[in-house]
């Protein structure tokens, strides 16, 4: 890891930022956070909000944001769920998919172009499904036994809340697995699939970004495994003892994003 922060930062045009345990915690803004956003504007720079999360969608995020007092466009906000489309339209062109996802998620899918079925899919996807029940596993562990491809927004197993964790999409997927015995081909972080759709969506390359946040697994390994950049801020689900026992290893580590602001 490199002590030189500013030297790090100095050529870095865009901060692709984790929400949840980076930004904010719950419903409240992490101190510094809104300092953190105008240094980079002020800088002539820019920032970018990445979920795996694809439980909900850019517009709710958004809402969430204002809420805090952090006021946003839409276009500053990609999630999973967003990767999730492009891939379907470069890989399975006019697809049927069968999704297992929020009401939210239905709604990005439909508005995006994604003919969504309950029969008969070409594809099987899966989200951060928080409305799903019996019968909407066994179709879709029907549907892939049948031969359909096998996706998944994301692989978090679990989702922390007020009240610990819940399971995610990747706990999803292995209850799934555990019954047909295939594996899912997962995007969001820290998969190529989102490093490319964010470079697609900046129009840069992988040197003008920065991922920042608390996940090692996620948010450092999307850096850690395609050479970009990445800060690990220690006010979410990693601390020091967890960095010093894995194998993925961010550029810079900080307390928190407000300590970025100088070297901006």
């Amino acid at each position: 890891m490199i002590s030189n922060v500013g030297d790090v930062l100095k050529d870095k045009r865009y901060f692709i930022l984790d929400m949840d345990g980076t930004f904010y915690l719950g419903d409240k803004l992490l101190e510094g956070s809104l300092d953190f956003l105008e240094q980079v504007e002020r800088a002539g720079k820019s920032y970018l909000f990445f979920t795996n999360n694809s439980s909900k969608n850019a517009l709710v995020y958004q809402q969430k944001l204002a809420k805090m007092g952090c006021r946003v466009e839409q276009s500053k906000i990609v999630t999973s769920g967003m990767v999730t489309v492009e891939y379907l339209k470069n890989h399975y062109r006019n697809c049927s998919v069968f999704l297992l996802g929020t009401p939210m998620l239905y709604d990005d899918f439909e508005k995006r172009g994604i003919r969504l079925v309950q029969d008969k899919p070409d594809v099987v996807v899966v989200g951060f499904d928080t409305t799903i029940t019996y019968d909407k596993l066994c179709r879709a562990c029907k549907f892939i036994r049948e031969g359909a491809p096998f996706i998944a927004t994301h692989l978090d197993l679990n989702c922390p809340t007020e009240d610990g964790f819940i399971p995610d999409c990747g706990a999803i997927c292995a209850f799934i697995t555990a019954s047909t015995g295939v594996k899912p081909k997962y995007l969001g972080k820290p998969f190529r699939e989102t490093l490319e759709y964010l470079l697609r969506y900046l129009n840069c390359a992988k040197e003008d970004i920065v991922f920042i946040g608390d996940r090692l697994y996620t948010d450092i390994a999307i850096g850690f495994y395609h050479g970009v950049t990445s800060v690990l801020v220690l006010t979410g689900e990693t601390n020091r003892e967890d960095l010093g026992n894995s194998d993925v290893k961010p550029t810079l580590v900080v307390e928190r994003l407000a300590d970025l602001i100088p070297f901006i």
